[in-house]
């Protein structure tokens, strides 16, 4: 059962790419806390949102938005704002892991890769702390990845962008930390959501994976959710600029 957080009930929380895969099992897990969602993705999300509101009760707002435009991203926190308030919490989730070598890697898709892989999680911070230091505090959780800890190869620019994301949550802890905002990442492991099960999931590279970990169990956004919600909550007030990798034991931290 999932823990109640009884700060987040009423809480303004802003979540990218809220609508799919581990996303939109978050949006889920805080609309059961009685948190106001928005969230924005590129794809129509309207029957996830009736889906959402027949089921918890709360229906999530959802902003169609390319988040690769900057100006873009700021104008939906922006209406995430007017309509429930300013953003509490950030959950910077979305990217895109696509696989690629480094021979085949051109100036347009380097672009591309740290535009939705890093850049919007800078751009989508910038939107948000004035307004958290104006109310003495507020969470940023970051999404990374455990790939580059695990110094995966077919992805040199999105394991580039996850590792670049650590030193990017380090940097805002320290710098608005005077300001009770909280800086943190989560680096999930091999999260078995739909786009991974069509796309990259194997028999035989499940199996190899399921073999690092230390748990026998496949991940699923569920497993993903609990650790935000932590984050998110001011049960951990006293954590910034830290990485909480949720994997099944791939990686050790420590």
């Amino acid at each position: 059962m999932t823990p109640i957080y009884p700060d987040l009930n009423g809480a303004s929380v802003f979540i990218t790419g809220g609508g799919s895969g581990i996303g939109a099992g978050l949006t889920e897990a805080f609309l059961r806390q009685g948190a106001k969602v928005a969230f924005v993705q590129r794809s129509d999300a309207s029957a996830f949102c009736d889906s959402m509101a027949e089921a918890t009760g709360n229906r999530p707002l959802f902003i169609a938005c390319d988040i690769t435009d900057p100006v873009a991203l700021k104008a939906a926190i922006g209406h995430a704002a007017e309509a429930h308030g300013p953003v509490q919490v950030l959950v910077n989730n979305a990217a895109n892991d696509q696989r690629h070598s480094l021979a085949d890697v051109t100036e347009e898709f380097m672009d591309w890769a740290l535009a939705i892989n890093f850049k919007c999680y800078v751009h989508a911070a910038q939107a948000v702390i004035p307004a958290m230091q104006a109310m003495g505090g507020g969470s940023i959780i970051n999404f990374t990845s455990i790939s580059y800890m695990m110094g995966n190869a077919g992805y040199p620019i999105y394991t580039s962008a996850n590792s670049a994301l650590n030193g990017l949550t380090r940097s805002l802890a320290r710098e608005f930390g005077p300001d009770r905002i909280r800086v943190n990442a989560l680096a999930p492991g091999w999260v078995m959501t739909p786009k991974q099960l069509e796309q990259w999931v194997t028999p035989e590279g499940l199996a190899d994976h399921l073999k690092r970990q230390c748990l026998p169990d496949t991940l699923s956004p569920e497993d993903i959710a609990g650790g935000v919600l932590f984050l998110a909550s001011n049960t951990s007030r006293a954590m910034t600029g830290q990485v909480l990798v949720i994997d099944g034991g791939v990686v050790v931290t420590g």
